[in-house]
């Protein structure tokens, strides 16, 4: 951090001036003006007019429901995950030249001339197949009665197939508007090609490369003409809680899912991996909304992962970057993994607040639950502070108990302390265990206020460096006072340069 700042488990480069961290007039009323009043005399003595930059929180604003839904339907490996990509400008959908990567069906936010809307990735739709693929197709089908309009992509190379064609008829039935997409033309020869495609009966088809970016223009401004003004889609910016769901592959995170959504919103195998994109469900709860997103199962470093597994996992770390709170699913059946650790170090270095959910909870008896509170103990002491819950995605076990330990942490994630209160906090700290000698001397807190909140940050002003072990006794006594369940906390320093002797 700069500007002298020392930051202590977390980086932020936002700025803003010391109002925003709590110091105002109305502090300075009540029972705490004069230690705050010391507090801030001492400090100005020392380090000026607080001209420093400070972390700033900026909340969530509301949400913007009645977006339009676009949904990209077609058969396997006919590119609909890149024109998503191409649709939305940036890469986000798992791209790998092999069928069947993507497997649910994934949303992302677009815009287009001013005009917003959502997109739904899709696996390959194919109708004649069983098991984990059948199951893909269904999503398919579940994303065209979802959306509000539906672009149905075919490989102008290959031609229209007997899978294509059955494809249309399922489309028809719906009916929604559809953009009949012919992909992959990359060549005036294709592209005549690609007018063979009027036999499916769709109207005109629109060639398009959706790895090269050719008639993508013409693409979107089709796709915009072709929505209504008002569709029923929910933007995932602001509005409902976003929570995410993490874990190693085959946890339960999309059997969770389901169980909360009540459907079969996202495909479920024992296969391990079978979620690659991250999934967005709108999900009520004790009558509240809240976006869940799936993720895929981290099951490596994001460094020693090859091919859509790799991109798989810096879509989870974007998903925990746009989520508020974190669900780590364990299985209570299993032994703690050193992977399971370093998903919850993840999530903690990542500043958002977290519970822990112990899944297949039906499966552990009572000797494992035993060994399983020792290994808690042991290997995740440094969040001892996260809620825990004893959960059974597949029976819906104790899946009430989810809510209030949502809530619990967000609420400590949120949590502001006055400045006046936290320096008297700091003072009677302080006072009764002051921070030990250093090379003679002994380091002194002269101010502290609450920069931000999600997770909470705090800027201290000291005479010198506090040592690490001094800063988890301060953080343990912090959570003892005001309780900070569910989130991190954030320390900065901002020691007193030495002055130059004259």
């Amino acid at each position: 951090m700069s500007d002298g700042w020392v930051a202590v488990g977390d980086e932020d480069d936002a700025e803003l001036d010391l109002s925003a961290a709590g110091v105002n007039d109305d502090d300075m009323d009540g029972a705490e003006d004069l230690g705050l009043e010391a507090a801030l005399a001492a400090a100005r003595g020392e380090f000026g007019d607080f001209d420093s930059a400070l972390a700033e929180l900026t909340q969530p604003g509301d949400g913007e429901p009645g977006l339009p839904v676009l949904a990209v339907v077609g058969r396997p490996n006919v590119g609909k995950s890149t024109l998503v990509n191409r649709i939305i400008g940036r890469r986000e959908a798992v791209v790998e030249d092999v069928p069947g990567v993507t497997r649910d069906r994934v949303t992302y936010e677009a815009e287009w001339n001013s005009k917003r809307f959502m997109v739904i990735d899709t696996g390959g739709w194919d109708l004649k197949v069983r098991g984990l693929q059948a199951q893909i197709a269904a999503q398919a089908e579940r994303a065209v009665s979802d959306a509000d309009a539906v672009v149905f992509v075919v490989d102008a190379r290959v031609g229209a197939t007997d899978t294509d064609e059955a494809v249309v008829k399922v489309l028809r039935r719906s009916g929604k508007p559809v953009l009949l997409v012919a992909n992959k033309v990359d060549d005036r020869a294709t592209e005549i090609e690609a007018t063979k495609l009027w036999s499916l009966g769709l109207g005109e088809p629109l060639p398009v490369s959706a790895l090269h970016g050719h008639g993508a223009g013409d693409l979107m401004d089709d796709i915009v003409k072709m929505l209504p003004e008002v569709g029923h889609g929910t933007s995932r910016e602001g509005g409902p809680r976003r929570v995410a769901l993490l874990g190693r592959p085959n946890v339960g995170k999309s059997s969770l899912l389901n169980a909360l959504a009540g459907s079969e919103r996202v495909v479920v195998d024992e296969v391990a991996g079978t979620t690659v994109d991250p999934v967005d469900e709108l999900i009520t709860l004790d009558d509240r909304l809240w976006w869940f997103v799936d993720t895929a199962g981290i099951r490596r470093r994001s460094k020693d992962a090859s091919g859509h597994e790799y991109y798989a996992t810096l879509r989870t770390q974007g998903a925990l970057d746009r989520a508020e709170v974190a669900i780590v699913l364990i299985d209570a059946s299993t032994v703690l993994s050193e992977q399971d650790v370093r998903i919850i170090s993840m999530v903690n270095e990542s500043g958002r607040a977290l519970v822990l959910a112990f899944n297949k909870w039906d499966l552990s008896d009572e000797d494992r639950r035993i060994y399983l509170e020792r290994e808690i103990d042991r290997d995740l002491a440094q969040v001892a502070w996260a809620p825990r819950v004893n959960i059974s995605a597949r029976t819906k076990r104790h899946m009430d108990r989810l809510t209030p330990a949502l809530e619990a942490a967000l609420a400590g994630w949120e949590t502001r302390i006055s400045t006046g209160r936290l320096n008297q906090f700091f003072t009677e700290l302080t006072q009764a265990h002051p921070h030990p000698l250093r090379g003679g001397k002994q380091p002194r807190i002269l101010f502290a206020a609450q920069v931000s909140v999600g997770p909470p940050t705090f800027a201290l002003f000291t005479t010198g460096f506090l040592e690490a072990g001094y800063r988890r006794f301060i953080e343990r006594r912090l959570r003892e006072d005001f309780g900070f369940a569910g989130t991190p906390i954030r320390i900065v320093m901002r020691v007193r340069e030495k002055r130059s002797r004259r």
